[in-house]
């Protein structure tokens, strides 16, 4: 849900779909911030004899803004080049699969990476890495993460990267969310004073048990910060970053119908899809302009600031249940833009609000997942990110274990209002707002190391 499947013409076009978007500094090198890009969502396991892949003809990039224009001041991009190897056979592969060059591997993926400045002068970093097969099964792959482990690279300029299938780790109850906006242990609570009851409802985790396709790239920090800044402190602009994910395809324009002489013309790149904020496209953009906002560069997003100032969730709220946001109800009749949820998605969050923290980058408004570098990654880290006093979680960037449905329904619900005005009195059930699920149901766990998620469900096992 984050961005599964999120607009109209996305959603026809799987390979290109940026699905999740993750960036933390590093807690297995902190001096590095791991960024990852999910894509080609809600795979099936048992997915032979066609595989699950990268697309061919898909440009994948992860763009890093260092001085709050929503422009790039970095951008790598990911190309991805398909090898088969043995025309006369229907099968991925003849045999058991015991390295990245096994012959029996018959379909093989190879991307390049490319990196580009501020100034648009681009600089392959490396033309053929390999990625690891789908997990087809433990009798064609008898270790699987070895394969995997083998295919993390890290580069002469000092990147490590990783481009393949891994498990996927969003956690949500899709089927209760979009069920009218149901949370599922929620709509069993009752407020009795202050006093909460929990009667029953158990959410279910929608996207336990299905593959991604992930690009993974660790850099240090002295390359992202502005100015390259090696030390910098907690509240320092030049240690905050912003990080969106696109996918682009070829403009291709045929001018003439006739099979024999048609006149096909390939044109510049199209971006399809892109990612910052989980859920902004999502829950906040309307069913009309979401292919639009999909086709923009987040220096667009201005145009979008009133659904985020006015987001249609926070009125659903309290119709969806009533006399638990009354408080809410009212800001939503006075017609107050929310402020609160305009820092924390488009424009970053001040210095002054949180003790401590900021990760503003400025005045233009652009979704972006702003990531203040100079917090170090948190030896206890809670669900509930910056709700819980976490520093080094949700808004402030995304970590994989972050519940960010939960803490961007609370945000909406006006828990977070009460930064920008004092005088506002979040309800009682803002702060209770949970989808009941967290990282534990997730049931493919987590790696401690690059590329952090986990080892991609398996045919045999998963059916």
């Amino acid at each position: 849900m984050s961005s599964h499947r999120e607009a109209p013409e996305i959603s026809k076009d799987p390979v290109a779909d940026s699905s999740d978007l993750y960036a933390f500094v590093s807690p297995d090198d902190p001096d590095t911030v791991t960024i990852i890009a999910n894509y080609v969502p809600l795979q099936l396991p048992a997915s032979g004899p066609n595989f699950f892949e990268f697309g061919d003809d898909v440009l994948y990039e992860i763009h890093i803004d260092s001085n709050g224009d929503a422009r790039p001041d970095l951008t790598y991009q990911f190309r991805f080049r398909t090898e088969l190897r043995n025309n006369n056979t229907f099968l991925y592969n003849t045999g058991q699969i015991k390295s990245l060059d096994d012959p029996n591997w018959n379909r093989r993926q190879f991307y390049s990476v490319t990196k580009v400045d501020a100034h648009g002068k681009s600089t392959v970093l490396h033309s053929k890495l390999p990625c690891p097969p789908c997990n087809v099964g433990k009798i064609s792959i008898p270790d699987y993460d070895k394969l995997a482990a083998d295919a993390v690279k890290k580069l002469k300029t000092g990147e490590k990267v990783f481009a393949g299938q891994r498990a996927d780790a969003f956690f949500v109850d899709l089927g209760a969310i979009f069920d009218l906006g149901t949370l599922r242990p929620f709509q069993d609570k009752h407020l009795v004073g202050k006093t909460l009851f929990n009667y029953a409802g158990k959410a279910v985790n929608a996207t336990d048990k299905l593959n991604v396709h992930s690009i993974a790239i660790q850099v240090p920090l002295a390359t992202v910060r502005r100015g390259g800044k090696k030390s910098v402190r907690g509240r320092d602009p030049g240690a905050v970053i912003g990080i969106w994910t696109s996918a682009s395809r070829r403009q291709v324009q045929v001018r003439q119908g006739d099979k024999k002489n048609a006149d096909v013309e390939v044109g510049p790149q199209v971006q399809v899809s892109r990612l910052g904020n989980p859920l902004f496209n999502e829950v906040i953009v309307p069913m009309a302009q979401k292919d639009l906002w999909n086709s923009l560069p987040p220096s667009e997003d201005k145009r979008f600031s009133g659904f985020v100032e006015k987001p249609e969730l926070g009125s659903l709220l309290p119709v969806l249940y009533p006399g638990l946001f009354d408080n809410l109800a009212k800001l939503n009749k006075a017609g107050t833009p929310r402020a609160d949820l305009v820092a924390i998605l488009l424009t970053g969050i001040p210095d002054g609000l949180i003790d401590n923290f900021q990760n503003a980058t400025g005045d233009t408004k652009a979704d972006m997942l702003r990531l203040n570098t100079a917090v170090p990654p948190a030896k206890d880290p809670k669900a509930f990110g910056l709700l819980a006093g976490d520093l080094a979680g949700f808004p402030n960037g995304r970590r994989i274990e972050d519940d960010v449905v939960s803490i961007s329904i609370r945000a909406i619900a006006g828990v977070t209002f009460a930064l920008v005005d004092e005088t506002f009195k979040p309800d009682a059930a803002a702060g209770l707002v949970e989808q009941g699920l967290s990282i534990k149901n997730a049931s493919s766990g987590l790696l401690k190391k690059f590329p952090f998620l986990g080892t991609p469900f398996d045919g045999f096992d998963n059916p």
